[in-house]
């Protein structure tokens, strides 16, 4: 195995976030007509009917959004924050590479959820703990040789800071 592109530089923490937040924001459109769709589709009356299909698909939805943006190389929020997906060695994602990945960012949620779901926390409790397990999962990135999460790192993926599109002169 060779070694990764070193002169690829990983984004800053900082604007790692901020585009993972802004993620956030525009996944909740795509939560919201996808869920519309299910829900629509299986002539669901009830928000607690399906609940475990709806989230089955959901699942799949954001699946099929972040295989197929990644292994074009960014999102939206990814394209405004100037920040690009590849592989270690500085190539485009495969499909199959950009799944792997998706699999493996539910590290970021599933541990502490799986450490909250035996136990009758109050929201604030969970809250602080899922919080306090992503803190550790972005600190620990400060670790990793080139930045990266360690999500990218065994999916063998890198981010990277793209270049900002120049102006063009008229």
């Amino acid at each position: 195995m060779t070694e990764p592109v070193p002169d690829l530089l990983a984004p800053s923490l900082r604007r790692r976030m901020a585009c993972w937040l802004y993620e956030g924001v525009l996944l909740f459109g795509v939560l919201f007509i996808a869920a519309y769709l299910f829900g629509t589709l299986s002539q669901t009356r009830n928000a607690l009917d399906n609940r475990h299909a709806l989230q089955g698909f959901l699942f799949v939805v954001f699946g099929i959004y972040f295989v197929w943006l990644w292994s074009k190389g960014q999102t939206l929020a990814m394209k405004t924050w100037h920040i690009r997906i590849v592989d270690r060695h500085g190539q485009p994602l495969s499909q199959a590479r950009a799944l792997l990945r998706y699999v493996l960012c539910w590290l970021w949620f599933v541990p502490s959820l799986a450490a909250i779901a035996p136990f009758k926390l109050s929201a604030p409790e969970s809250t602080v703990i899922v919080i306090g397990w992503a803190a550790v999962w972005m600190v620990l990135s400060r670790f990793h040789p080139q930045r990266q999460f360690l999500h990218d790192a065994l999916a063998g993926t890198r981010l990277i800071s793209a270049a900002k599109p120049t102006a063009v002169a008229a």
